[in-house]
């Protein structure tokens, strides 16, 4: 098959789907934009089809840059030939062209080349015949070549005769099959070091003497075990049992019994225990860590797409209070844009006086400024700074999830935007404005950076990058960016845009009062027809003249929207604004090869709530009255937020500064196989406390039966 076959089997499409999808990648279109508006061409696909066609491609274009380096290498070597040609051209997968080129592999110098440079190679030939006639070891005692005896000739042939059986690519597949069904992934203590760091290894301790089948590890176990590996405390394996595997390959090299089966036997053992055996191992560890990634990743990604697409409050005046005890809590006013307008301090937590002098700060911002809505971070000292400003207002006091918000305000992006102001003054702006807007936030900072999954410090950090990069650049032309408005770091994830586009399309609008149109984009320098035809219809422009530029309705198909409307005796505008005159459009006069009936029913959908937000309503959640571990205790019902969702279970936030777990097995009162079926982050809900360890500082919950 080609690789539009392969592909498309491997995603149970149609391959014109998957040519049609790689035409429109290499002519430079996004996942977003084929996604959206080339329906026609790629029978309807969404990101996540489009998303996995593009990264088989790339799967298959390393695939065959591999090969031809290969072909290569072997040419300049004079060792390529028809059959091996062919044979590395067959090969679909990467560990089928590996295991094909193996024996031809430049390598270091090893026992079994040392063994040919001692003119040892006819002894193992005749071994490995096995034809029944002595083996002559005495024949090859040379001392200049390092042979003085005949043990030593037979061992150097035995150790050709197992890189030759490490070599063969059927042997290595047979074998990988017995790896990948039968492996044990064991992890044992490193002692020493255990002891030497009792209290860093003993978040390791439940895997001390550890085992269990390699197919059956849950991603989370894998992750955890290989961070005990990489911190020095554990020791891990994963392999099938010894002598099962040497006999499996005995069965393929040994015939009967000959003067040269006790040699056979030794390479054989030789062969699995010093070449194949490690190489197996290492390769079906990877190949765990690399799943174990992938589904860590998935998590990650997820949880951090619930973020990004979280209800926004919306455009209100805003108190935002970073809390804190002995340096106070710093205080910003923010418009309804999120600019800052006023930034203070009060000390509500150092006696009286002090929390006298913050109540009339706080009465005074209310009275100054249009306060429609007061956020608190929930970082320390958040719950008491909530209760105190709430005996204080009229306005909702909403408790606002400040993950990250530091290391937003110590970066450059913070520093640019507010270059006469600290860390503290901006990361109350950032908590504030997530409160507005949490995507247009959110995307200042880097996503990794924000603990919404597991293990995802101790994956394939490309990997990902590359993921989270095409999550934020999905939420954001999801939602759409407000042209006039939009930062520069959101500006950069539009479909066709990037950081240099960004920050021409910032200065474009400093310099000229903003943009009254879209068409006015093809001013600004260097965005040409191809970035135009990819960002435009994700940008939006509020109270524009042409109603169809607060859509995501694309410019492209407003000449043709034009002419429905001459066609039909009205104006665009009546269009956009008047449901009957939508519907007495007849779409079918319209379809043609490039316009069909997925195109218009987008565009007519879009006319029918132009510029309307799909992120839900924002709704306000208050935690029970309790504020620390102390306050609970088991059996207690109460409310919480889900902060994280794992692949063994959900945090939740219930108010005391410490999540609580609620196990996978504690979710619903019917199996449930994945936690993110029944879970979301932000997400809330009630749940049950089951039991309060406070010193470990761990609570576990359920949400069985509520």
């Amino acid at each position: 098959m080609n690789v539009h076959d392969r592909i498309a089997t491997a995603l149970s499409l149609r391959p014109e789907q998957v040519r049609a999808t790689q035409a429109l990648l290499d002519e430079g279109g996004t996942v977003p934009f084929i996604s959206r508006y080339r329906k026609e061409a790629t029978g309807s696909l969404d990101e996540v089809a489009i998303t996995a066609i593009r990264d088989l491609l790339q799967d298959y274009a390393e695939l065959d840059k591999r090969r031809g380096n290969m072909l290569a290498s072997l040419t300049e070597r004079d060792l390529l030939t028809e059959k091996l040609q062919a044979l590395l051209a067959a090969a679909s997968t990467m560990t089928e062209l590996e295991d094909a080129y193996l024996p031809y592999r430049v390598k270091r110098r090893t026992r079994a080349a040392q063994a040919r440079e001692r003119g040892l190679e006819p002894l193992a030939q005749q071994i490995h015949a096995q034809d029944g006639t002595a083996i002559p070891g005495d024949t090859f005692i040379n001392l200049e070549k390092g042979v003085p005896d005949a043990d030593a000739a037979l061992s150097g042939a035995r150790d050709i005769i197992a890189e030759m059986i490490s070599d063969d690519p059927e042997s290595r597949a047979e074998l990988r099959r017995l790896f990948i069904e039968q492996a044990e992934l064991t992890s044992t203590v490193i002692q020493k070091k255990a002891n030497e760091k009792k209290d860093e290894s003993a978040k390791f301790s439940d895997y001390f003497d550890y085992s269990e089948k390699l197919t059956s590890a849950p991603s989370h176990r894998v992750l955890a075990m290989l961070r005990g590996q990489q911190a020095g405390f554990l020791r891990i394996q994963g392999r099938p049992d010894e002598e099962r595997a040497t006999a499996r390959l005995a069965r393929r090299y040994i015939r009967g019994r000959t003067p040269a089966t006790e040699h056979m036997e030794l390479a054989v053992a030789d062969a699995y225990k010093r070449l194949i055996c490690p190489s197996l191992e290492n390769e079906l560890l990877s190949e765990a860590k690399k799943e174990a990634d992938a589904e860590a990743i998935e998590v990650f990604a997820t949880n951090i797409t619930e973020l990004l697409l979280a209800a926004p409050l919306g455009r209100k005046g805003l108190l935002a209070i970073d809390p804190g005890y002995r340096t106070g809590c710093k205080c910003v006013v923010l418009d309804k844009q999120g600019a800052l307008l006023h930034n203070t301090t009060i000390y509500p937590s150092l006696g009286q006086a002090k929390a006298v002098e913050a109540e009339h700060i706080i009465t005074d911002i209310l009275k100054k400024y249009e306060i429609e809505a007061i956020a608190v971070g929930n970082g320390t000292a958040g719950r008491e700074t909530e209760s105190f400003v709430k005996n204080l207002v009229s306005v909702p006091v909403i408790l606002v999830d400040e993950s990250g918000a530091s290391i937003y305000s110590a970066g450059e992006v913070a520093r640019k935007e507010f270059p006469d102001h600290d860390v503290t003054v901006r990361g109350s702006v950032s908590i504030g404005r997530r409160l507005q807007d949490p995507l247009a936030e959110l995307v200042k900072l880097d996503p990794a950076s924000i603990g919404v999954g597991q293990y995802q410090h101790d994956v394939d950090q490309h990997a990902l990058k590359r993921r989270l990069d095409d999550v934020v650049m999905s939420s954001v032309n999801a939602i759409g960016v407000e042209l006039n408005t939009a930062s520069e770091q959101l500006l950069t994830y539009v479909s066709g845009l990037g950081p240099q586009l960004a920050k021409n399309i910032i200065q474009w609008r400093t310099e000229n009062g903003g943009f009254i149109s879209r068409v006015q984009l093809k001013k600004v320098p260097r965005l040409g027809a191809k970035a135009f035809e990819q960002a435009a219809g994700f940008l939006r422009i509020r109270g524009a003249k042409n109603p169809l530029d607060e859509s995501a309705v694309h410019p492209e198909r407003y000449s043709l929207i034009k002419q429905m409307a001459i066609d039909y005796g009205c104006t665009v505008a009546d269009m956009v604004s008047t449901a009957s005159v939508r519907e007495g459009i007849d779409h079918s006069r319209y379809i043609t090869a490039e316009v069909g009936a997925p195109t218009l029913s987008d565009i007519f959908s879009e006319m029918a709530k132009p510029g309307r937000d799909p992120r839900p309503s924002f709704s306000h959640f208050t935690f029970a009255d309790i504020h620390s571990i102390n306050d609970i205790q088991a059996d207690m019902c109460v409310p919480g937020i889900v902060t994280n969702v794992t692949k063994f279970g959900a945090f939740v936030d219930i108010g005391v500064h410490q999540d609580g777990l609620v196990h996978i097995s504690q979710l619903a009162d019917c199996f449930v196989k994945d936690p993110a079926d029944v879970v979301k982050v932000r997400q809330q809900v009630k749940v049950r406390i089951m039991d309060v360890d406070q010193k470990r500082k761990r609570i576990a919950l359920s949400m069985k039966g509520l």
